[in-house]
């Protein structure tokens, strides 16, 4: 499923415009990101939740010429399913 095809089925489900899915829908990405980018987390119950978590630089090899290259740290996301999204999948 992309990102209209979401937009569709929140419009058909909510009983709403497809303009006002898709507003909803920008609105609960942006605040998502602008959580995560401050260095918080985002928990919906059941469903999951995101952090933000830090990868240490290291050390990593060229797979084309074998040479040692150095990988900067970073932020980076981690999503962890809740019970309720991984029973639904198995």
């Amino acid at each position: 499923m992309n990102k209209s095809e979401l937009i569709d089925a929140i419009a058909a489900d909510a009983g709403i415009t497809k303009a006002a899915a898709k507003l909803a829908l920008e609105s609960f990405l942006g605040n998502v990101g602008s959580t995560l980018k401050k260095g918080g987390r985002v928990s919906l119950v059941g469903f999951g939740s995101w952090s933000v978590s830090n990868r240490a630089a290291r050390d990593g090899r060229n797979p084309q010429t074998g040479k040692t290259i150095k990988i900067a740290a970073k932020n980076v996301v981690k999503f962890k399913a809740g019970a309720d999204l991984e029973g639904s999948v198995n």
